[in-house]
C-alpha cells in the first residue's frame, strides 16, 4: 500500500510569522506595553490551582510571559513552542532572570513527546486557533493524555461565540477597537487572524473539549471573540 503524507504540519507558520526573532522582540515590546503579564499568570496559577510542587506544560509558549512567572510559583515548567525563534527568545529571558526551573522544548500539539511524569496542569493561550477543527480535537485527545487524572487544563483563545449573522459588525467593532486603542499594527495582525487562521465557534469548541475527555469547569466569554476555558481531567 502506497504511504501517503496526511499528518498537518504545525510547523508551517499561519498569520503573522513569528519565525523571525525580530518580530518577535517587537511582539513581545508592544504586547508589554498593554497587558500585564503578572495578573494573567496569576489568574492562571489560582485557576489551575498551582503550587510550590506544580509541574506545568505552557504549550505554545511564546515570548515565555506565562513560563516565567509561573517558574518562580512551582517545581517545575515545560515550555513548548515550534517557533525556534520564540524558544530562543524566552530562553534567554530565563537565563537573564536566572530562573532554572524551566525546561524548553521545540514541538507542538501534535508533536510534542512529554518525558517524565504527567503534568499537574497544562496551559494554552492563543495558540489553538492555529489548527483545523480536526485537528484541534487530536491536540485536545494529546493534551489530556499529558496531564494526570485530576489535573487541570486552562484554554485561552479567541472562539466565536456570537451569532454568525452578525459577523461583519462584530468583526468591524473588534478591528476599530484594537486600531483605536492599540494602533493600526495590531488591527492589521487581527484581521490577518480572521482570514488565515482557524479560530471555531464556542459550541464547537466545548464539544471538542467534552469530546476530549475533559470536564468543563467553566467557561467565560467576552465581546462575542475571546474566551477562557478551565477544565479538569477526571479521575477514573
Amino acid at each position: 500500500m502506497a504511504s501517503y503524507d496526511w499528518h498537518y504540519d504545525e510547523f508551517v507558520q499561519k498569520g503573522t510569522d513569528y519565525g523571525d526573532l525580530k518580530n518577535v522582540e517587537e511582539y513581545d515590546a508592544r504586547h508589554s506595553r498593554f497587558r500585564d503579564y503578572e495578573k494573567e499568570a496569576e489568574e492562571k496559577l489560582s485557576k489551575l490551582k498551582a503550587d510550590s510542587e506544580s509541574v506545568i506544560i505552557d504549550l505554545g509558549c511564546g515570548t515565555g510571559a506565562f513560563a516565567l512567572i509561573a517558574a518562580m510559583h512551582c517545581r517545575k515548567i515545560h515550555a513548548v513552542d515550534v517557533s525556534e525563534a520564540m524558544l530562543e527568545y524566552a530562553s534567554r529571558k530565563a537565563r537573564k532572570a536566572g530562573l532554572g526551573k524551566i525546561e524548553f522544548h521545540k514541538g507542538g500539539f501534535l508533536s510534542y513527546e512529554h518525558k517524565g511524569e504527567p503534568a499537574d496542569a497544562l496551559v494554552s493561550s492563543a495558540v489553538l486557533h492555529h489548527l483545523p477543527d480536526f485537528w484541534k480535537q487530536i491536540a485536545l485527545k494529546r493534551i489530556y493524555s499529558l496531564i494526570k487524572p485530576g489535573g487541570r487544563f486552562f484554554l485561552f483563545d479567541v472562539v466565536f461565540s456570537f451569532n454568525p449573522d452578525d459577523c461583519e459588525k462584530v468583526f468591524d467593532d473588534w478591528l476599530k477597537g484594537i486600531e483605536e486603542t492599540l494602533g493600526p499594527e495590531f488591527a492589521r495582525e487581527a484581521a490577518v487572524h480572521l482570514r488565515d487562521e482557524y479560530s471555531t465557534f464556542s459550541w464547537v469548541m466545548e464539544g471538542l473539549l467534552a469530546r476530549a475527555g475533559f470536564e468543563i469547569e467553566s467557561c467565560e466569554y467576552e465581546k462575542g471573540l475571546l474566551a477562557k476555558y478551565l477544565c479538569r481531567k477526571p479521575v477514573l
